[in-house]
């Protein structure tokens, strides 16, 4: 790579900073220069280093607490799947019981006494061999009558006679609905057995619910006649019009808390944890956590006590929402599921301490997190060690940078690197000292240093100056440029810019800008200018005639002619370097400059083709001809008319 590879042959011989200042800046310049802060400094391996750290050790908090929020998740997802399981098992138990009775509801012929009782005794006896989910199904009348089949004590059709002051009770005993045996045999009576109790089929609970309900209800846990046994029993009014009278009938099912208490127990079988079933005065139905079949309601306890107390005092006991929750009991904390089984107002509920859903999980996410930290660390040696690679050179590439920007870019050296963002670094330090060098073309330099050596500043600045302002345009441009291809509408712009400058200059403007075909001119800035309007007048006049000339030459080649309209007003303008930090310009605004540009496009409206102010005509003193326009005229967004004179050759 060649290092004098931003030299340039023609800088020779020019004045360097060297030879203005009489002497090379300081080696201490160049490393400090004078007025920057010395307080608190750091080196790119620090910065790069600190970056890594801070990052690296953002991505793994924020690693560690997305992996500690998955898990919980995942182990409240797997906990609700659990309880959703035996959710669905209790509900399609407690859905088929109902179904069951719903069809014997439904049927025609039933009666619990009389001619077609046999036939109800058959139907019910049908029913509960294939309904393993109850333990009884019966039917009874307002007379106190009823029919029954039962599971337990012993298989066995039931009939209930009421009489004044006692019942009689007649029992056809059966064989066991699993034995092997076919239909007809084991629905045989093999034998018969009567007796007297007190038994009332109309003042027992589920008669009673279901009367007073007008429909089918579940009743509140109580201890079966038969089987002495906890249970609940579902019951359906059902009205019936017999020859000798309407007659209303209630059928009911039992089923037993031990039943339910194989489902809850599915729970702990399947998952891990622990469920339990509460009625709606919040007694334990079954739980998971106690052996054996409960025989008598009790309070929640234990476990079951504390989450019971938490939801009470949480408002959610009892509520027909699901919800999920945290607590801890004894020192360790559960994850709980609860749920509403809308049939019966019972609430299920389970419960998995978290140590055991999640244990494992944590674990591995520990495990991943000690290895990020220690990655985390061999990648901050690896940083520290390889950012060493990069400060150097960059301190290097500073001090060429420096130079730059003291405008010494000759034999500017360069430095190669096998980083690639150091090459080009390098690349782009010797890009920009070859653009500077190349931009200088287009920099108005005198002006520059005009303002430099009377003291202005090259930044934001303006101060009130009397100058001449001149706008010109060219007649029908837009139809012209219409006409024409691209190539030789640029080629038209560029040769009359050429030739209008030149006039300019040679009578003291500055060409300020350049608007689309219009140009710009000032006369008395940024220095001073005696008689400004005179030489600003003499330039217009001079700019037609050398027009007439190119424009015949155009003629000739077949080219469109550039009619040139001009507008000069005289006045106080705010001249100086504009614009924003980064980008200036050495302009004019004000009221002065916005009057001469309302002045060029009058030339449209009067047919002429130079206009010029009463005040830039006084300035004339006579020594050139202009021709009075005798209406005054109203200029764009101005409320006063001005007088204009149209400059016209001797």
């Amino acid at each position: 790579m060649n290092k004098n590879s931003s030299g340039n042959p023609e800088a020779a011989g020019k004045p360097s900073v060297k030879s203005v200042t009489g002497a090379s800046p300081p080696a201490a310049a160049l490393v400090a220069p004078p007025g920057r802060s010395r307080r608190f400094r750091v080196d790119v391996g620090t910065i790069v280093s600190a970056v890594a750290l801070a990052q690296s050790l953002l991505l793994v908090s924020l690693g560690y607490w997305g992996s500690q929020r998955l898990v919980s998740r995942v182990g409240v997802s797997a906990h609700k799947a659990n309880h959703d399981r035996t959710e669905d098992k209790v509900r399609a138990f407690l859905h088929k019981a109902e179904s069951v009775i719903n069809a014997v509801g439904t049927a025609p012929s039933l009666r619990p006494a009389g001619e077609q009782s046999e036939k109800t005794a058959e139907l019910l006896w049908t029913l509960l061999q294939q309904s393993p989910e109850l333990d009884s199904i019966y039917v009874s009348n307002e007379r106190g009558q009823m029919l029954m089949a039962l599971r337990y004590p012993v298989p066995a059709m039931r009939h209930i006679e009421l009489d004044e002051g006692f019942t009689t009770e007649t029992w056809q005993y059966k064989l066991p609905l699993d034995a092997e045996a076919n239909v007809q045999q084991r629905y045989a009576t093999q034998r018969l057995g009567a007796f007297r109790s007190d038994y009332n089929p109309t003042r027992r609970s589920w008669y009673l619910q279901a009367s007073k309900a007008g429909g089918p209800v579940w009743t509140q846990p109580y201890v079966f006649a038969a089987a002495q046994e906890l249970g609940v029993t579902y019951a359906l009014p059902s009205q019936r019009n017999y020859p000798g009278g309407a007659q209303k009938l209630v059928v009911a099912g039992d089923v037993s808390l031990g039943r339910l208490s194989e489902f809850v127990r599915q729970f702990n079988n399947d998952g891990y944890g622990d469920s339990a079933l509460l009625s709606a005065d919040f007694r334990v139905l079954a739980r998971s956590d106690l052996p054996g079949v409960l025989h008598k309601l009790e309070s929640p306890s234990g476990v079951l006590g504390a989450l019971h107390a938490h939801m009470q005092a949480a408002g959610t006991a009892g509520s027909g929402n699901d919800t999920e929750f945290s607590f801890a009991y004894e020192g360790r904390r559960y994850l709980v599921q609860t749920s509403r089984i809308p049939s019966t107002g019972w609430q299920l509920v389970s419960w998995v301490p978290e140590d055991v859903l999640l244990g494992d999980l944590r674990r591995a996410v520990l495990l991943g997190l000690g290895l990020a930290v220690a990655f985390l660390v061999i990648a901050l040696f690896m940083s520290l060690k390889l950012s060493k690679l990069v400060t150097a050179p960059v301190e290097n590439l500073s001090h060429i940078a420096r130079r730059i920007g003291l405008l010494e870019l000759d034999n500017l050296p360069r430095e190669p690197s096998r980083v690639l963002e150091i090459q080009h670094l390098d690349q782009a330090l010797d890009d920009s000292a070859r653009s500077l060098k190349a931009f200088s073309k287009f920099v108005p330099v005198d002006v520059i240093n005009q303002l430099i050596d009377e003291g202005h500043a090259l930044g934001p600045s303006g101060s009130p100056r009397r100058v001449t302002v001149m706008f010109t345009d060219v007649e029908g441009f837009t139809s012209i440029s219409e006409s024409l291809d691209t190539d030789v509408l640029v080629g038209m712009l560029t040769e009359y810019f050429n030739l209008a400058t030149g006039v300019f200059a040679r009578h003291g403007g500055v060409v300020d800008k350049f608007i689309g075909d219009g140009i710009m001119v000032l006369w008395g800035a940024p220095s001073d200018l005696k008689d400004a309007e005179y030489k600003a007048c003499l330039a217009a006049l001079e700019l037609h005639v050398e027009m007439d000339e190119l424009n015949r030459k155009w003629v000739e080649q077949g080219l469109p002619e550039f009619r040139t309209r001009v507008g000069i007003h005289t006045g106080t303008v705010i001249a100086g370097v504009l614009g924003s930090n980064d980008r200036l310009s050495y302009t004019a605004f004000g009221d002065a400059i916005n009057v001469a540009s309302r002045i060029e496009g009058i030339n449209k409206q009067l047919g002429t083709q130079a206009l010029i102010s009463e005040t830039t005509f006084a300035g004339l003193d006579g020594r050139l001809h202009a021709r009075r326009i005798e209406e005054q005229v109203e200029l764009r967004g101005r409320q006063t008319r001005m007088v204009l004179y149209e400059l016209v050759m001797s």
